[in-house]
């Protein structure tokens, strides 16, 4: 009986807002950026499916439930974006300037790394969408020959470092404004950081918002680019 449990959907989609949901009770208890739910959940049941032998496809036969509703979740960010649309307005120039570089120097930098450490190309353009959101990284490394559940991951690492030291970083770089940090969040650490920013400053984080899906849009465009240009290496 509990064998048949644990292959059904029911079972990763029960665990996954379990562990969720204490992890989010034990965020809201200390405020402690390492402890991010997001976070904390994958660990635990990472440990959880490996200490009981638990099969992943079993545990995603559920968790891809969760993954779909990712789509939609990316969207209800538009709430606050309509909301602050007139100051947004007024600093779109700078907005999508800034999210365009975001995209090429994300770009750049982790392909760019790639090739120098001497992986492969199909390795330097399945990293190369790790700063969009999952759903959009997951359609572009399909389309681009890249290995979609490493550029899962990746993204999933990449926004899980943002949303715990990305405020620490800005403010380190003397990065306070409200807006400026919500730019670099959604760009570098799509829809964790933007959840993250949203706890801090509701502009921020509505800029943010904004930043996941131009980022999204920008990188897609960009990739044919990058194609070529691995083609000529």
């Amino acid at each position: 009986m509990a064998a048949s449990l644990i292959e059904t959907p029911l079972f990763g989609v029960t665990l996954t807002l379990v562990i969720y949901l204490f992890a989010s009770i034990l965020y809201r208890r200390f405020q402690y950026a390492l402890l991010n739910p997001v976070i904390i959940a994958i660990v635990f049941i990472i440990a959880l499916l490996r200490q009981c032998d638990i099969p992943y496809q079993h545990y995603a036969h559920g968790g891809d439930l969760i993954l779909f509703l990712l789509g939609p979740a990316v969207v209800a960010l538009g709430v606050p974006l309509y909301q602050r649309r007139d100051q947004i307005i007024q600093r779109l120039v700078p907005i999508v300037t800034g999210i365009t570089a975001g995209a090429i120097t994300s770009i750049i930098t982790s392909s760019g790394l790639i090739l120098l450490l001497g992986g492969s190309k199909q390795l330097a353009l399945t990293l190369a969408p790790k700063s969009v959101t999952t759903p959009i990284a997951i359609g572009i490394a399909d389309k681009i020959g890249g290995i979609t559940p490493l550029t899962a991951a990746s993204v999933v690492i990449t926004g899980c470092l943002g949303a715990m030291i990305g405020p620490s970083f800005c403010r380190l770089l003397r990065i306070n404004h409200p807006a400026s940090m919500g730019l670099a969040m959604g760009t570098a650490a799509h829809g964790l950081g933007t959840g993250r920013m949203l706890e801090i400053d509701h502009l921020g984080g509505a800029i943010a918002g904004l930043a996941i899906g131009l980022n999204g849009i920008i990188t897609a465009l960009l990739m044919p680019l990058l194609i070529l240009l691995l083609d000529q290496i």
